[in-house]
């Protein structure tokens, strides 16, 4: 079976492949044979319609009052003169038909590649499952999970010692978990938000014993990422009859632990306002002005693997490098435990370069790579940092680094699994797929 052409799959690979290419050479014939020359007029006036329509957003977001609202109304107009145009040629169904032939190229080459390429899950390890789990619950994470699916009663009914917090007496969680270890805990878990389990987690760290996460919080990025699932977080207590281990990495800023990512920057400084949890969007498009225009916040420089990128808007610098390429997996990683940091800024000061954000990673104001740490300075002696989803205030500069392999996860040994990535679209690899050649080494 191994890397035998000709088999069942291979041939289905090879067609699928090879309808990925017929569709994309449809698409573009449909536009060559039908319009001709208008076809480039076309495309071209696609591609600035949606420039200017991205220039439009960010005018907006960047000025307040009438500005704004002129702005808006240009983001919407650009599209819709650009179908206008495209129904006076009467060409709309040619542009209709050929971005569905596109989309289908794109779907099957999607499927043919995802085939081909070998998707690393990470090592399972076998471990006896825990003595004395000690968990702590936060009831009104996620809009009340912990009560919903009665995690506090199922997890003392596997032997689990539960402790729920006070939202009206916050507590110390670090030290809840650092006391239950000198108890005789040999399991650290929590049922709650990104940032709650990022204290325990760290505990569970420094102690060497097990972390076990609940995905009883809002967003559940971590437990996304286990592979956990997110609809029931129920499910997640199997790991304490029917677990296994997988280790993964701890990120680390200062001297405090994160599981998902830290946000300097425009992110940063909106959450810090005491309106933000209130009223998300009004506040958001209140503050953005400012921060976008370098009048509110500190002026950051970032500096990262020989690279230095003064004045950016927005820095995100995340445990393990984020999916990009695939909007549909935005916010997600294939990988806890590739040992680096992942850092995506973005510097924009004008109209045109917010439109040159279209070129993806390539755009100029655009900088994505992985390291193993990144120093973020400031024009100011404190930096407003969202950590996890916490608000934070630190001293600059602000060091963040990575500790591979520091953190035991204990997860069920049955669960939904992390979905996998769309790869790039390779077409030459297509063309090979399409041909059954074995691709170059």
């Amino acid at each position: 079976m191994g890397g035998v052409v000709g088999t069942g799959s291979g041939t289905a690979q090879s067609w699928t492949a090879r309808l990925a290419i017929a569709a994309g050479a449809v698409g573009i014939l449909l536009l060559l044979l039908i319009a001709g020359f208008k076809s480039i007029v076309l495309v071209a006036v696609g591609l600035a319609g949606l420039a200017v329509t991205v220039a439009g957003i960010w005018w907006a977001l960047s000025h307040r009052g009438l500005a704004r609202g002129l702005a808006s109304a240009l983001a919407c107009a650009a599209p819709l003169a650009v179908i206008t145009l495209y129904v006076t040629a009467e060409l709309l169904w040619v542009v209709l038909v050929s971005c569905g032939l596109w989309a289908l190229a794109a779907s099957a080459g999607w499927a043919a590649l995802s085939t081909d390429a070998a998707h690393a899950a990470p090592p399972e390890y076998r471990t006896p499952p825990p003595e004395h789990p000690f968990l702590i619950m936060n009831p009104r994470s996620g809009g009340g999970k912990t009560g919903k699916f009665r995690l506090k009663e199922k997890a003392e009914a596997l032997g689990a010692d539960v402790v729920l917090l006070d939202p009206s007496h916050p507590q110390d969680v670090a030290t809840l978990a650092r006391d239950a270890v000198a108890d005789g805990a040999d399991l650290l878990g929590v049922a709650g938000g990104d940032g709650t389990q990022a204290l325990v987690a760290g505990v569970a760290a420094e102690r060497g014993i097990p972390f076990m996460v609940i995905s009883a919080g809002t967003r559940n990025h971590f437990a996304l990422d286990l592979g956990l699932d997110r609809d029931d977080p129920s499910t997640c207590l199997a790991a304490l009859t029917d677990g296994v281990e997988l280790v993964v990495d701890l990120g680390r800023i200062g001297e405090r632990d994160f599981v998902n990512n830290v946000s300097f920057g425009a992110y940063a400084e909106v959450v810090q306002s005491p309106a933000y949890r209130d009223d998300k969007i009004h506040t958001t498009l209140t503050l953005l002005p400012d921060v976008l225009t370098h009048h509110r916040g500190a002026r950051l420089t970032v500096r990262a693997s020989e690279i230095t990128v003064e004045a950016p808007q927005a820095v995100l610098v995340s445990n393990n490098p984020y999916r990009l390429g695939d909007r549909a997996g935005l916010g997600r990683r294939d990988r806890l435990d590739s040992g680096k940091l992942g850092l995506l800024s973005v510097k924009v000061d004008n109209a045109a370069q917010a439109a040159a954000l279209l070129a993806g990673e390539h755009a100029p104001g655009l900088t994505v790579l992985t390291t193993h740490e990144v120093v973020v300075d400031a024009d100011e002696p404190e930096v407003q940092v969202g950590v996890d989803g916490e608000a934070l205030t630190l001293p600059t500069p602000v060091h963040c680094t990575i500790r591979p392999r520091a953190l035991r996860v204990r997860v069920p040994r049955v669960r939904p699994g992390v979905p996998r990535s769309r790869p790039r679209l390779d077409w030459r690899r297509l063309y090979e797929l399409a041909l059954r050649r074995r691709p170059r080494r």
